[in-house]
């Protein structure tokens, strides 16, 4: 949610907007010292480090917002979600890296901001180190966690966060498979939807949705995010001043900021990042050791992989890409024309196995859809063969109704097919080619991670053109 309030302002800063509009705009912030009294800290690094926290704050919100968008209840003054941001420094890259709030922590020795008494270092979860210390508290365990040094921190609440993006028309997301969750509400049939405020909100707090549970969620978040960015800078509300300044102004009415970050920084930084796109963002989440770690007196607690997570975070303090390169593209640099983004699907084709018969009298039809299909993801057998009949118009797709996921996936990537299932048949999904068959559509899975870190770049988790 965080990335909203950082990156969203950072791109609606440039373009014909300019000072203008821009001055006066960071009055409305309301102003926190997170770095207050702090010392050994880690040694700043290339680019800047925005540290970006979802609070879940409630009370701006109208009685019936609350019902329907089932958010009764008492607040725990806590963090609901938190992400470390990292614009490189030539201002080409966005790394985002979400931090579970269910984290192992360790508090440092600290003073209670209200009664003043002292607390020894102490084990919790890290949503906790805000509502036992606030802002600063937050920043001193972060960076003890990460070695990487805060240069500012942003926070939002839910009803900063629904009525920026009503602001803003709304955002697209699109998902492969329905989403349904009774604690938030939610409820999505596969396909695209323009989501309003309070539904985004319901996307991005949900939590059981299946059993992926707050890593599932993050996950949402950073699809949020990602298609917040292309709404900013492909949504008209780049160009448009009006809407510009509706949005901003709607976004820092309820931000909480460090005193360092305003309308001059906003401006200077979206200016340097004019050209910024999906594309240009890359999401991650901390490496896991052990999702359920026991800790006595907290729970179930998330420990992080203490190797995988310090080189994730080494990447960021010496300004790496984290995403693995693309060809033809340079490192970090986003690409000068992106190619139709690939249907999303809910299973990764890589994990279904395909055999593929030839159903017409057309020579070599079996092997170039096989070769398509093993180009698209698909673990294709390799050996074509040929089909009982020579006469198949529509392209069939054969599955064991156990594996009727994949089946789905297969038929994505073959719009037009025929879904025939067949009891008893196995794993394996046979497509009967037909006289039909054009061609194969590009997929990717829903959740498509990758690399060293399981990053993903922006334009692979938003919706298609």
């Amino acid at each position: 949610m965080r990335i909203a309030a950082g990156v969203s302002l950072v791109v609606l800063g440039s373009g014909a907007v300019g000072h203008a509009v821009m001055t006066g705009l960071d009055t409305g912030i309301e102003r926190v010292d997170p770095f207050k009294d702090m010392k050994n800290r880690p040694q700043a690094g290339h680019g800047v480090n925005f540290l970006l926290v979802g609070t879940d704050g409630r009370d701006k919100i109208t009685p019936e917002e609350k019902r329907e968008y089932r958010l009764g209840g008492e607040p725990c003054h806590c963090t609901d979600t938190i992400m470390l941001v990292h614009l490189s420094a030539d201002q080409q890259r966005a790394s985002v890296v979400s931090l579970p709030r269910d984290s192992y922590a360790e508090l440092p020795a600290h003073q209670d901001p209200v009664t003043g008494k002292a607390h020894r270092p102490h084990p919790v979860k890290l949503n906790a180190a805000y509502a036992e210390g606030g802002p600063n508290l937050t920043v001193r365990t972060v960076e003890n966690m990460t070695r990487v040094k805060i240069d500012h921190y942003l926070e939002v609440d839910f009803t900063s966060f629904m009525r920026t993006v009503d602001a803003m028309g709304g955002v697209e997301i699109c998902t492969a498979k329905a989403l349904h969750d009774q604690n938030t509400g939610l409820h999505l049939l596969p396909g695209t939807h323009r989501l309003t405020g309070g539904q985004a909100l319901q996307y991005v707090r949900s939590r059981h949705v299946d059993g992926a549970a707050d890593l599932g969620r993050m996950q949402r978040q950073q699809r949020f995010v990602a298609a917040l960015i292309k709404q900013a800078t492909g949504g008209g509300v780049l160009l448009n001043p009006v809407k510009f300044k509706e949005v901003s102004s709607t976004l820092l009415g309820s931000v909480r900021a460090d005193k360092d970050f305003g309308s001059e920084q906003m401006l200077a930084l979206g200016q340097a990042m004019r050209g910024f796109t999906p594309s240009s963002s890359e999401f991650a989440s901390v490496p896991i050791g052990d999702a359920s770690y026991p800790v006595k007196g907290i729970g179930s607690t998330v420990k992080w992989d203490d190797q995988k997570a310090a080189q994730l975070f080494e990447s960021l303090r010496e300004d790496r890409p984290l995403a693995p390169p693309r060809p033809g593209r340079p490192a970090g640099r986003p690409a000068a024309a992106a190619a139709p983004s690939p249907v999303p699907v809910d299973v990764p084709p890589q994990q279904v196995r395909v055999q593929v018969e030839n159903g017409t009298r057309i020579d070599g039809l079996g092997g170039r859809v096989d070769s398509a299909l093993r180009a698209t993801g698909f673990d294709t057998t390799g050996t074509p063969a040929s089909g009982a009949g020579r006469d198949v118009r529509r392209t069939v797709i054969a599955y064991d109704p156990r594996w009727d996921r994949s089946a789905r996936t297969v038929a994505a990537a073959l719009p037009g097919s025929e879904l025939r299932a067949v009891a008893g048949q196995g794993r394996t999904v046979l497509v009967i080619a037909g006289s039909d068959y054009a061609k194969v559509v590009p997929v990717r899975a829903e959740d498509p991670y990758q690399g060293e870190f399981g990053v993903v770049t922006g334009d692979q988790v938003v919706c298609g053109k």
